[in-house]
């Protein structure tokens, strides 16, 4: 096991001799960067982009905070199962390893909650302007210039319009945003839009008026989910973490001498490694769960 170990002191030692007078963690940084960029999907960059604007995404400080926590728990509970620095060392790089994905995961939850917001006012303002305009067309045009969209709804109205231009029918246009914002107070609104054109209705103040009360009571109920999933997943963060602590009660009951001698038991060692992984897999299926499809109904 001190084979990896002596590798990775070799690797650390050869890169700062190769980069004599320069950062060492700048190198690494601008590294690793420069993989990202390489081969990272095209859309989450995208996606990255638009948390930097909002300023949610970690700085440097804050993910070097994160690489110290993860790095610590992992050793402190990887020593207290095994009592080995070994395998101290080994779980904390795998938990370190992990930080890049739960950094896309929560750069996609901070995404769809922007998308969310952008959807809401998107079906809001085109109802008001349809009040005024009473064509679909130009309420989507009154909205694109009103400035209160960003990009990329605003981009996808832009389309819309042309392609209501184009084909001089919405259909094609509706079905290309719904498709692409597949949210039920999207897909409602433009067939009640859809029927209101095709039925040529006298009257749709009421109907849509209903509609806004509609899209008002989805969203508090979206944002009174959210912050129900947050306060679930301190929760659930806290369970985990102590899951991983009854080996504790096992040390207690057994005492530290006889639990050291069953450690040297190659399956007592399998067993513990085993329910490592569970929890770890527990806690990261967790966080998948809290970090996905935030926003949609």
């Amino acid at each position: 096991m001190e084979l990896p170990i002596l590798l990775i002191i070799a690797i650390f030692v050869i890169t700062y001799r190769m980069n004599t007078g320069d950062n060492v963690y700048k190198f690494f940084k601008d590294s690793v960067a420069e993989i990202y960029d390489k081969y990272a999907p095209y859309s989450f960059k995208q996606v990255r982009e638009k948390t930097k604007e909002l300023g949610q995404e970690y700085t440097a400080k804050q993910y070097i905070a994160q690489v110290v926590i993860f790095a610590t728990v992992a050793a402190a509970i990887a020593y207290l199962y095994f009592f080995s620095i070994i395998w101290a060392a080994l779980y904390a790089l795998v938990a370190v390893a992990f930080i890049p994905y739960l950094a896309y995961l929560r750069c996609h939850r901070v995404y769809s909650e922007y998308l969310f917001e952008q959807i809401q006012v998107y079906t809001t303002n085109v109802i008001m302007e349809f009040n005024t305009t009473q064509s679909f067309v130009k309420s989507l045009e009154g909205v694109r210039d009103s400035g209160v969209l960003e990009e990329p709804v605003l981009g996808d109205v832009k389309t819309m319009i042309k392609m209501a231009y184009d084909n001089g029918t919405i259909d094609e246009a509706l079905v290309f945003f719904n498709e692409k914002y597949p949210y039920y107070m999207v897909k409602n609104m433009h067939q009640l839009f859809l029927q209101i054109t095709k039925e040529g209705a006298k009257d749709s103040g009421e109907a849509l008026e209903n509609m806004a009360m509609d899209i008002d009571a989805l969203v508090e109920g979206v944002y009174r989910d959210r912050m129900d999933r947050a306060n679930f997943h301190k929760r659930f963060v806290t369970f985990g973490l102590i899951l991983f602590l009854l080996v504790m009660a096992m040390q207690f009951l057994l005492g530290t001498d006889s639990y050291i001698e069953l450690l040297e038991k190659w399956y007592v060692k399998l067993i513990l490694h085993a329910i490592i992984i569970i929890n770890s897999v527990f806690l990261i299926t967790g966080e998948k769960y809290y970090n996905e499809n935030v926003g949609v109904e």
